[in-house]
């Protein structure tokens, strides 16, 4: 084989004869983080009952395997025997077969079984670390394509084909998601009141006894959603539709009612003012306290206006419980619900660009331990990783982290991982085992 060098290429010649290679170093730290919080036992423990017989693979540690499998970059479960063919580095891994007879044995049981272990190894990484410097829930609903007839795909607002799940965010974890028909709207009340439910439950104690806050589009603006936050003791920010009755408002505003917009640090935003309309639009209707506010902006070159944009302005409102009386502030705060595109991103990227099964239940299963997968790295990332590899999105991390090349050698009863010694990213990987290898050990 000719591969290209600096000047001219030169001929490699390959072979296939050596032993004791890994090109997945980096993703032992993630099944290392699995091991240390307990995750493997307590979804072993939380799928006891669908254990026909004592084997080899408990049914839990075939789903944390997989867990494992789709953070490294698998898309189904096929992909397992990738793992498998490190047996070295991460033991006995199942077999495609069990691993497909274990997803298809979850069902509404031991999902919300599973959802429960989530919970408890939850609570252990943020103790470890993990936790957000806040609790706030995102809410956004994201599609899910299918190219073949699958239980519940329909067509979306998308335009295309396949599923419409429902996902709620927290930090840079994701809490929850429920899975929906394709053409389930987006607007559905009782669906996010469901999936509020859910991410309330994967919250530890601790976070539920302080303030949280939950934050959606104008899709997460119903009454119903609104009462929920408010019989929770949960603020909240939704966006709000232009009304006629809001648009009549916002004309009447005198100039002097707008006050300069600002960025995430503070700072005055350039184009951008904020005022408040509750005394001038009836918001009775929904909860005590609920107030009205729009912000205005110049559109951003070659933007195209509609009919009901204003003296040149885009406007937008959203409905707030939240008694801070800067307006700024509140709308700065409104607009960093938008970090929940981020999230979806990096949840697509972790198993959810496509849905390996065609019955429902198992893929309800599948978007669970995808779930599952983004909490791994995510916890991982925040208790071992620093710098940019701490926020780094899966396509990176996998880049430079988890698909590392190495050797094993064994030695005395003790086995030794050499990575490459003058691979970029080695020192961040060495240093992330060795705060792994701190971590408290549950188990």
């Amino acid at each position: 084989m000719r591969v290209l060098g600096r000047s001219r290429s030169r001929k490699i010649e390959v072979v296939a004869d050596a032993t004791g290679l890994t090109s997945r170093a980096g993703t032992v730290l993630l099944a290392g983080f699995c091991q240390r919080i307990g995750l493997s036992d307590l979804l072993s423990a939380a799928l006891a009952p669908t254990r026909e017989r004592v084997s080899v693979h408990a049914p839990g540690r075939v789903l944390a395997g997989l867990a494992v499998m789709i953070a490294d970059g698998g898309r189904c479960v096929s992909d397992l025997v990738v793992l498998a063919g490190q047996g070295a580095l991460f033991g006995a891994v199942a077999s495609v077969s069990t691993a497909r007879r274990v997803m298809l044995s979850v069902g509404p049981v031991e999902l919300a079984a599973i959802r429960r272990a989530r919970a408890v190894a939850r609570e252990r990484a943020w103790a470890a670390g993990a936790a957000p410097d806040e609790v706030v829930l995102d809410f956004d609903a994201f599609p899910i394509g299918a190219h073949s007839e699958k239980e519940g795909a329909a067509g979306h607002y998308k335009g295309g084909f396949g599923h419409h799940p429902l996902a709620v965010s927290c930090g840079r974890e994701v809490l929850a998601a429920l899975l929906r028909p394709g053409n389930a709207g987006a607007n559905d009340a009782d669906d996010h009141v469901h999936v509020l439910e859910l991410a309330l439950e994967q919250l530890p104690p601790s976070a539920l006894d302080g303030p949280i806050l939950a934050r959606a589009d104008s899709a997460g603006a119903s009454h119903a959603f609104a009462d929920a936050c408010r019989e929770t003791r949960i603020r909240f920010s939704l966006g709000y539709g232009l009304t006629d009755a809001a648009r009549s408002a916002i004309v009447a505003l005198p100039e002097t009612a707008w006050m300069p917009a600002v960025n995430g640090d503070g700072e005055p935003r350039d184009g951008a003012w904020v005022a408040e309309l509750t005394d001038t639009v009836d918001v009775t209707a929904w909860p005590t306290g609920t107030r009205l506010i729009c912000r205005r902006e110049r559109p951003h070159p070659g933007a195209q206006l509609s009919f009901s944009d204003h003296d040149g302005h885009r406007f937008q409102c959203f409905i707030t419980d939240q008694p801070d009386s800067d307006l700024g502030a509140l709308e700065a705060r409104h607009r960093q619900h938008a970090v929940v595109e981020d999230r979806i991103r990096c949840l697509k990227a972790m198993g959810l660009s496509n849905l390996p099964f065609s019955d429902w239940q198992p893929n309800a299963a599948w978007l669970e331990i995808a779930l599952i997968a983004h909490d791994l790295t995510v916890w991982t990332q925040q208790t071992c990783l620093t710098g940019e590899h701490a926020i780094a999105e899966p396509k990176r991390l996998r880049y430079r982290i988890l698909h590392v090349a190495a050797r094993l050698t064994r030695h005395a009863r003790r086995t030794t991982l050499h990575l490459q010694d003058d691979w970029p990213w080695a020192a961040a990987l060495l240093a992330a085992f060795e705060r792994l290898d701190a971590l408290p050990a549950y188990g």
